[in-house]
C-alpha cells in the first residue's frame, strides 16, 4: 500500500461512509477500521491525560482523588462494558446478516438498560461520595478536598455509560468514524471547560479537582446528544425511528444473556483493579498519585491497541454473520501482529523517557520516582498487551463472553491479586510487587488467550 493509497484510505476511514468489510482485503478492512476507533481511543485517553494535566496543579490530595473514584467507576461500569460488549457482537452479526432493523431494535435495548444502570450508580454516587472515597482507604483531608467529585461524576456518569454505549453500537455497525466525531466533540468541550471550572474565569468561581469533574460532565453530556442525533435522523447504518422505542423483551433477554460473560468478565477484571488501588494505598497519596499517572500516561497509548481490538471484534462479529469464519480468523491474526508491533515502539520509548514523562505532570520528587517506576515495569510488557487486547475482543466479538471471563479470573484473581498483596505487603517488595503482577497478569492472559482461540470454538456461538 502506497504513501497516496494510505492517505486515500484514511480519509475514507474518517469521513465515515458506507463500507463493506466481509469481503475484499483483509489488511484494507482492518485499516479502515481501525483508523477511526484507534482515534476515537486517543481522544478518550485525552481525556484522562488533560484531567490529570490541570489537577496536578492544584494538589497532590486531588490526583489521588481522581484514582480513587475512577477506580470505583470502573467497577459500577463493569455492566454497562458488559452490555457494549454484548452490544456490538449483536449488532456486528445483524449487519453481516444485512438485518438493519434487528441491529437498530438491539440498540435502542442497550440505551434502555444503560439508563437503568445509571440510574442506580447516580443515586449512590450522590448520597455517599465520602463513604466512597472512605472505603477506598482515603485520608480524611483526600476525602474532604475530592468528594465533590467523586459525587459529580458518579451522579452524572449516565453521560459517560451512554456515550461508551452508543460508540458501541456504531462501532458493532462499522461506523466506526461517527464514534470517532462523538469523542471528538465531547474531548474538544473538556480541554475548553477543564481549566475554566478547576481555575475560575469571569464570574466562574475556581472549583478545584470538583471542576474537573463537571467539565467531563458537561463534555460527555454534549457529545450523547450529537449521538442521539445520528441515531434518529439516520446518519448512520442504523437509524431508530419511534416504532423502535418500546420494550422488546426478546431482544433485550439476547442482550442481557449475551452480556453476563461480559460482565462477568470485567466484574474479574475491575475488581482486581479495585483491590490493587487499595493495596497502593498502603503507601501514601505520593505513591498513589505517581500511580496514578503513570496509568494515565499509559491509557493514552493502550488506548489505539484497544482501537485495534474493536476493530478486530467487528470484523469477526460481521464476518461470522456472513458465514465467513476464516476470514474473521485471519482478520484477528493480522489485526493482532500490527497492535503487538505498535505497543513495541510504544514501549521503548516508556523505558528510556519514563521519569521525563511523569515529571511533565508533576515535580514532586516522590511521586516521579514511583510513576517513573511504575511506567517502566508495566511497559515491559507491553507487546504481549497488544496482542491480548486483540485476542480477547475477538471473542466478545463472536459474542462468547464466557471465555475471557474464565481466563480473567483465573490471571486476576488466582494469580495476579494473591501475587500482588504477598509481593507488595508481606515480602516488604512495596509499590513494585503491585507493577510486576500487573504485567505478569497481562502476559498470561495473552498466552491462555492464544492458546484457546486456536481451538476455534469461538466460530459456532450464535447471538
Amino acid at each position: 500500500m502506497t504513501i497516496k493509497q494510505l492517505f486515500k484510505h484514511f480519509k475514507v476511514a474518517v469521513s465515515g461512509k458506507e463500507q463493506d468489510f466481509t469481503s475484499g482485503s483483509i489488511r484494507k478492512a482492518v485499516f479502515m477500521l481501525s483508523i477511526p476507533m484507534i482515534l476515537e481511543m486517543f481522544m478518550e485517553s485525552i481525556f484522562a491525560i488533560v484531567d490529570i494535566f490541570y489537577v496536578s496543579q492544584v494538589s497532590v490530595n486531588a490526583v489521588a482523588t481522581i484514582g480513587l473514584t475512577e477506580s470505583v467507576i470502573t467497577l459500577v461500569y463493569a455492566v454497562a462494558i458488559g452490555l457494549s460488549m454484548a452490544a456490538t457482537a449483536i449488532v456486528a452479526r445483524r449487519i453481516g446478516e444485512k438485518d438493519r432493523e434487528g441491529a437498530s431494535q438491539a440498540a435502542v435495548q442497550v440505551i434502555i438498560l444503560g439508563v437503568l444502570v445509571a440510574s442506580v450508580i447516580s443515586v449512590i454516587g450522590i448520597l455517599y461520595p465520602r463513604e466512597i472515597l472512605g472505603l477506598m482507604g482515603g485520608e480524611q483531608s483526600l476525602i474532604d478536598e475530592g468528594y465533590g467529585y467523586t459525587q459529580i461524576l458518579l451522579g452524572g456518569n449516565v453521560t459517560i455509560m451512554l456515550l461508551f454505549l452508543i460508540n458501541a453500537v456504531f462501532r458493532g455497525a462499522g461506523d466506526a468514524s461517527v464514534a470517532m466525531w462523538a469523542l471528538v466533540l465531547s474531548n474538544g468541550l473538556n480541554i475548553i471547560l477543564d481549566p475554566i471550572f478547576i481555575f475560575g474565569w469571569g464570574s466562574i468561581p475556581a472549583f478545584g479537582v470538583k471542576g474537573a469533574a463537571i467539565a467531563t460532565t458537561i463534555g460527555r453530556g454534549t457529545a450523547v446528544i450529537f449521538q442521539l442525533m445520528v441515531l434518529f435522523f439516520g446518519w448512520s447504518k442504523i437509524k431508530v425511528g419511534f416504532k423502535d422505542l418500546v420494550l422488546r423483551v426478546a431482544v433485550m433477554l439476547n442482550l442481557i444473556r449475551v452480556s453476563l460473560g461480559g460482565i462477568g468478565q470485567f466484574l474479574i477484571g475491575t475488581s482486581s483493579w479495585v483491590f490493587l488501588m487499595r493495596i497502593m494505598s498502603e503507601f501514601g497519596s505520593e505513591v498513589l498519585a505517581g500511580y496514578t499517572i503513570a496509568i494515565r500516561v499509559m491509557m493514552f497509548t493502550l488506548m489505539p491497541a484497544w482501537g485495534m481490538s474493536n476493530a478486530a471484534a467487528t470484523l469477526v462479529g460481521q464476518n461470522l454473520g456472513a458465514k465467513k469464519p476464516q476470514r474473521a480468523e485471519d482478520s484477528v491474526w493480522k489485526t493482532g501482529k500490527y497492535s503487538a508491533i505498535f505497543m513495541g515502539l510504544v514501549s521503548v520509548v516508556y523505558l528510556i523517557y519514563a521519569p521525563e514523562i511523569v515529571s511533565l505532570f508533576t515535580q514532586e520528587v516522590e511521586v516521579i520516582k514511583n510513576g517513573a517506576l511504575c511506567l517502566r515495569i508495566i511497559a515491559a510488557g507491553y507487546v504481549f498487551y497488544g496482542y491480548g487486547m486483540v485476542i480477547i475482543n475477538a471473542f466478545n466479538g463472536a459474542g462468547d463472553t464466557k471465555t475471557p471471563t474464565w481466563i480473567n479470573f483465573i490471571c486476576f484473581w488466582i494469580f495476579q491479586l494473591p501475587f500482588a498483596y504477598l509481593m507488595a505487603l508481606t515480602f516488604d517488595f512495596g509499590p513494585i510487587g503491585v507493577f510486576a503482577a500487573i504485567t505478569l497478569a497481562e502476559v498470561l492472559i495473552t498466552i491462555i488467550g492464544i492458546l484457546w482461540f486456536r481451538k476455534g470454538y469461538w466460530k459456532f456461538v450464535n447471538v
